[in-house]
């Protein structure tokens, strides 16, 4: 079997999975295979591994600058009425390309998993675990309740095609019941025979059980204001045994895919030309630039380092002005005139690499379980982190500053005079929390959906809500269920949607979010 048709199975599957009980295998079995023989066991693991992390990496970034970028307001495409993301006029065909888009990668690591436990493969059975809850966590956060137990039996002999809705919070317990497998078995050591397959640490387990270790933190820091997840006492489990449950140390740990330059492992945004990419309609939004810019009477005084790196002023003016993410129609033009926007050389580069997880998200995590009592250490410690936090964050970006066509150097003076600044300093902001979570938006930009996510479980930061937008001027909470799913499925669709508490929309909360709690 050839990469080229194992790829296209992979990325083919996006396209026909539209609920979580249907069967990628069957495709493959169609298009890529003798037509009078083929099992399950003639796919050899491994080569499942590079293109389901090439592919999944290069849609994590179109990801990012197409949802998240837009419902977070990092950004606001108001070059024209087609696309109107930033103003949440959302359509079902968008709810069904996103349910796919995870649910099939989880089905293919599922598979993946499957097929190495087969062969006793536990290197590829431990990877494909990690990858599976990296799916199925964002396919959750998006979705709320989703079949988690039952999912992907479509393709095993009596495997249901109409699977359970688990709650979240079940999905959330089989989600760390699966983290808690993949550690073990990364701590028999297993060797990958071939790290040239491996796109994130080239076989490296003991990078990758770091990798693990640390998206279960995420996971528990997503759910920590769900008192009866106990996370306080997990995560003071983890960290009490760095031995059992390694976790990233540095930015040399992150989870970080790298491109060879070399089709089709490029970035997503390759081939774009710059009027494509932003300057056509997509720019930096007024929220953005507020957080990230002090100015007084009209003077900019002072600018986050990476602002830089991240966006580029427009060629009409020398001061960094956004754009107003929900604006209406009439406002439009005067909004975009001079609107600064998305840094094109950094972000189209063939080989600017794409993240899941990076270091600094791990201590922002470590900040806010500090400040809150979920960990050791009280306010000092959560300081300590949160700087440590923001430093990561410089760190990583300065790399790409390089790129920039103004090059960017980040030093430690620079990163010692923002930490100082009104708008990072500790002992300037008495709501510590939310000095934590807006920084912590800043350091998830480019990093899939995981600022939105945030900003669902925390309120922070604080954003406007346009005039132009729809959905009841209420930001999007979740994606609503796709119609196919609901039409194949319905009984348990309308289960999960009783269990939830509202209708298939984008005003119900998903179960750990800010507003289901109600704190």
């Amino acid at each position: 079997m050839t990469m080229k048709r194992l790829h296209t199975f992979v990325t083919g599957c996006l396209l026909a999975a539209s609920l979580l009980g249907t069967s990628c295998t069957t495709n493959f079995e169609d298009i890529n295979t003798n037509p009078n023989k083929m099992t399950v066991g003639d796919i050899e693991a491994s080569r499942m591994l590079e293109p389901i992390i090439y592919g999944a990496s290069k849609q994590w970034q179109y990801y990012t600058w197409y949802w998240n970028d837009e419902l977070i307001q990092f950004t606001a495409f108001t070059g024209g009425t087609t696309r109107q993301e930033h103003r949440y006029f959302i359509s079902d065909q968008d709810w069904k390309g996103v349910w796919n888009f995870y649910s099939s990668y989880a089905n293919n690591t599922l598979h993946m998993a499957s097929l190495a436990a087969e062969d006793g493969d536990v290197a590829i059975q431990a990877m494909a675990l990690t990858l599976k809850v990296l799916f199925m966590s964002n396919l959750t956060d998006m979705f709320g309740d989703i079949p988690y137990s039952e999912a992907f039996q479509g393709r095993e002999e009596g495997g249901t095609k109409t699977p359970k809705y688990d709650s979240q919070q079940e999905v959330y317990e089989q989600m760390f019941a699966d983290l808690e497998a993949a550690n073990e078995l990364y701590a028999t050591q297993p060797t990958m025979l071939d790290g040239n397959l491996d796109g994130l640490y080239g076989g490296d387990m003991t990078a990758w059980r770091k990798f693990n270790n640390t998206l279960y933190m995420r996971l528990l820091c997503r759910v920590g204001g769900r008192s009866e997840m106990n996370v306080g006492q997990r995560m003071r489990a983890l960290l009490a045994d760095p031995d059992k449950y390694p976790l990233f140390a540095s930015n040399a740990d992150n989870a970080r895919v790298d491109y060879t330059g070399i089709k089709p492992y490029v970035n997503y945004f390759t081939d774009e030309t710059e009027n494509e990419f932003t300057a056509s309609g997509r720019k930096l939004t007024e929220q953005f630039i507020k957080m990230t810019v002090i100015s007084e009477n009209g003077i900019q005084l002072y600018q986050d380092p990476r602002l830089p790196i991240w966006g580029k002023k427009h060629p009409s003016r020398d001061t960094w002005k956004g754009t107003i993410s929900g604006c209406t129609n009439a406002q439009q033009s005067d909004a975009d005139s001079g609107a600064s926007r998305l840094n094109y050389e950094v972000f189209c580069r063939a080989l600017c690499p794409s993240f899941f997880l990076s270091y600094d998200e791990l201590e922002f995590i470590l900040a806010e379980a500090a400040l809150k009592g979920w960990i050791d250490g009280g306010e000092q410690a959560a300081r300590t982190y949160y700087e440590a936090a923001v430093t990561a964050s410089m760190e990583k970006w300065n790399e790409l500053g390089a790129y920039s066509l103004t090059p960017v150097t980040i030093t430690a003076d620079d990163v010692a005079t923002f930490l100082a600044s009104d708008l990072a300093s500790w002992e300037g902001h008495t709501n510590k929390e939310q000095l934590i979570g807006e920084q912590k938006y800043l350091a998830l930009f480019w990093t899939g959906m995981e600022a939105y996510h945030e900003y669902r479980r925390t309120g922070y930061p604080v954003l406007t809500i346009g005039e132009g937008t729809f959905n009841d001027h209420i930001l999007p909470t979740r994606f609503a269920y796709p119609a196919t799913s609901v039409a194949t499925n319905a009984a348990h669709v309308e289960e999960a949607l009783q269990r939830m508490g509202g209708a298939n929309n984008m005003k119900t909360p998903v179960w750990w979010s800010k507003q289901a709690i109600g704190r």
